[in-house]
């Protein structure tokens, strides 16, 4: 039971609400929901849906006029549906509460506890301080209630221009928390509301917002994520203070999902748009849920990973490596498989009989055998195969067909390359190769090794498709927020206008799953499929090929290149270059880390010693969907320590200790920077992994205000420093990074205050 779970199982024990659970997933509609929020749409409902009468509202937080659509809000119900969630008769909006939300803010007038200021933006903000420094007061934080009540009420008759004044709570300018020193709660703008027209020309800030919306609601439980856990503390303020009924809700803050090569900030995915880098919300590269939904991405894949990346209280960045083994485990069970040439090679078959055909049975799901579904492949004298699974001059490990080599055509037959047939320009056109009919099938008689098979269609009965391969968004896992756009990958979707498919894909409906074999999973677009138009996206490939690529460089041909896939080591089955082991014993106990789920990097190393080997087989056999990672602490940090810490003691390891780590680290529980405190621990003193977390301080500094103020102290008082940065002498970085670091005994983000630094010094 996760931590959250943990709190409301509390209160239903107490009674504290009444043995009601009501959540509520409240999204601002200014853009359309991502992978982001399908973790808070699962979390929310979820937990409604475990508890008799439990509910989860939708509610629509649309406070800002200028940026909320009434079509965002129909994507928004359209997404939550297919992710498989609904919220019955319990749809609100927060402009339904536009009037009791501005009779609160009157009764805060009335008790002193708010205020019109009428100072500019820029004045606000500088009067705000820092974490080191205390706000200094507004000079209309004392005007009297007559004349707050006076102006606000002016206010909302839209007397006065946007900017002029705001209302703000009083609460302490030098209050610890920056959230609390007088935050904002209502603005002017004289704006169109999608719903209410041009009734309000004052709108209340999300603060504000949010709690009363709760509360008026009767939400027992207000799940947030870990950006608003300073919020918190108005939250609870504000409902004391405008006499809400108990019992109050409570906020409770969560890790968000945060998936590597991904952004989910509605203003730089609308930047995207904006700048034509895609087609627009939907298009199937975008992590919206649109986007995926266009992709081929399943509503079970999502919640799949959703469950795998649990719900935990420390920021951690999941590696996208989850979502697509999530996606590929749907698929593979779902999909019906197919033959698809994305750069097709004629081959004339000079053996079989000029107009002859026949028709060969595949399975169309796996699993195949007696009784299961099949489809039928026409074949004749000319077919075609993808160009990569040909050279001329093949590569080391080439192994498939070659001049005067043999390959199956999977499902057919065995063909021999006899004869290389170029065009004018010397290019490759034809292949003129022999037939084996004693291969019938695409068996070789016993006693025959035919190294590779390859996928095919009839030329005469091949339909022509686009196919869209569709990749990563972004080539950095963690696109630096302040100019993702240099991280764009602009590989992330090549369009091939003339692949050819087998004939049973003629009459593709929009929006099917298929796996092409040997290429990936695809999806007929729902949008473009039409008028017998064949369209189709690939939504994951078959591996994940990405590690593979050089140069990180993502692949744009059919399977990822054969002159690729050749080096890859779990095809060789041998250890990486620069690993290899000499003994008998040592590649056996390679090939066996290698089967428990051991990385071929790590196997090779495990494979040197037998008491790190016995430990990851007995930490993967607690844990065994976690052995790349468990393999990898084990070579990486903890040899490094047992090398380099004379405290540091492998026998101390309990190997169900190092799995529950594992889990921890690789659910988002811990972070890795915190993992490496408690394997430190773990190899010092023993014992078990809770009993190691307990006994440490692993608090972490990431909210970006308080780096933020941290640099700014920093550079004041290095300014030689930070001109030098500025004037070339790029290395400093890192002593910035280190001051923060100091003065935050060693607690801060070291890659959060990288970027944050980084971006100070440059702007």
């Amino acid at each position: 039971m996760d931590f959250i779970r943990q709190v409301i199982s509390r209160d239903l024990k107490t009674g504290k609400y009444g043995g009601r659970v009501v959540t509520r997933f409240p999204p601002e509609p200014n853009g359309f929901l991502h992978i982001g929020h399908a973790k808070a749409i699962c979390l929310n409902f979820g937990i409604a849906a475990e508890h008799p009468g439990g509910r989860c509202h939708l509610r629509l937080d649309d406070t800002n006029p200028d940026t909320e659509k009434s079509e965002f809000v129909e994507a928004m119900k359209e997404d939550i549906r297919w992710l498989g969630y609904d919220w019955g008769e319990h749809l609100y909006h927060a402009s339904d509460y536009f009037e009791a939300l501005y009779r609160y803010a009157l009764a805060l007038i009335d008790k002193g506890l708010a205020y019109v200021d009428s100072s500019t933006e820029a004045e606000i903000r500088e009067r705000r301080g820092n974490v080191t420094t205390p706000g200094t007061d507004s000079p209309f934080r004392d005007r009297a209630v007559k004349v707050n009540r006076d102006l606000f009420e002016r206010m909302r008759a839209g007397e006065f221009p946007d900017g002029s004044h705001v209302l703000r709570a009083k609460i302490d300018m030098a209050h610890p928390n920056m959230v609390m020193r007088d935050p904002l709660l209502y603005r002017i703008r004289h704006s169109h509301h999608y719903r209410q027209g041009d009734d309000w020309p004052i709108y209340p800030m999300y603060d504000f917002a949010h709690c009363l919306s709760d509360s008026l609601e009767r939400v027992t439980h207000s799940l947030c994520t870990l950006e608003f856990e300073n919020n918190r503390e108005i939250y609870d303020w504000l409902l004391e203070h405008v006499d809400a009924p108990a019992p109050r809700p409570e906020q409770t803050e969560f890790a968000p999902l945060v998936l590597d090569y991904v952004v989910t900030s509605k203003r730089r995915l609308k930047e995207l748009v904006r700048a034509g880098r895609v087609r627009g919300w939907d298009d199937p590269r975008m992590p919206t849920l649109a986007g995926l939904r266009r992709r081929g991405v399943t509503p079970e894949a999502i919640r799949t990973l959703c469950d795998m990346v649990g719900v935990a209280r420390a920021q951690s960045r999941i590696d996208a490596g989850k979502f697509e083994y999530a996606v590929r485990d749907d698929l593979n069970r779902r999909a019906p498989r197919a033959f698809c040439v994305l750069d097709p090679l004629r081959v004339v078959l000079t053996t079989y009989p000029e107009g002859a055909e026949e028709t060969f049975t595949a399975p169309a799901l796996p699993g195949g055998g007696d009784g299961h579904p099949v489809r039928n492949l026409p074949f004749g004298r000319d077919i075609l195969m993808e160009r990569e699974d040909f050279a001329e001059n093949p590569p080391p490990g080439f192994r498939r067909l070659v001049p005067g080599g043999e390959v199956r055509l999977k499902y057919a037959y065995v063909i021999r390359c006899d004869e290389v047939v170029r065009d004018a320009d010397g290019r490759v056109a034809e292949l003129r190769c022999s037939v084996d009919h004693a291969t019938r099938g695409g068996v070789a008689p016993t006693g025959r090794r035919v190294r590779a098979a390859v996928h095919w269609v009839a030329a005469d009965h091949a339909v022509s498709a686009e196919v869209r391969l569709i990749d990563r968004l972004f080539l950095e896992p963690e696109p630096p927020p302040d100019d993702f756009m240099r991280a764009f990958n602009p590989e992330s979707e090549r369009v091939v206008p003339g692949a050819l498919a087998e004939p049973g894909l003629a009459d593709a409906a929009p929006g099917v799953h298929y796996q092409f074999e040997r290429l990936g999973y695809f999806f007929s677009d729902p949008v473009d499929c039409v008028d017998g138009r064949l369209v189709f996206n690939r939504t994951v490939t078959l591996r994940d090929s990405w590690a593979a690529r050089s140069g990180g460089n993502p692949s744009s041909g059919a399977a990822a290149g054969a002159s690729r896939r050749k080096v890859r080591p779990r095809e060789t089955g041998q250890p990486a270059p620069g690993q290899s082991l000499h003994t008998d014993t040592e590649r056996r106990r390679f090939r066996e880390a290698v089967s428990l789920g051991a990385t071929e990097a790590a196997a090779a190393s495990l494979a040197r010693s037998q008491p790190l080997l016995e430990i990851f087989g007995a930490a993967r056999g607690t844990y065994p969907e976690g052995s790349a990672s468990i393999a990898a602490w084990l070579v990486n940090e903890i040899t490094r320590l047992t090398g380099s810490d004379p405290e540091a003691r492998l026998e101390r390891l309990d190997p169900a200790a190092l799995a529950d780590f594992a889990r921890a680290v690789d659910g988002g529980v811990v972070s890795h920077r915190q993992g490496r405190t408690i394997i430190a621990e773990l190899l010092r003193r023993g014992g078990s992994f809770e009993e190691a977390r307990a006994g440490l301080d692993l608090s972490e500094i990431a909210d970006e205000a308080t780096l933020r103020a941290l640099l700014e102290e920093i550079l004041a008082e290095y300014p030689d420093k930070a001109a030098a940065y500025r004037n070339g002498q790029k290395g400093l970085l890192g002593f910035f990074v280190g001051e923060v670091m100091k003065r935050s005994r060693g607690k801060a983000d070291p890659r959060k205050t990288s970027r944050i630094a980084a971006g100070m010094l440059e702007g």
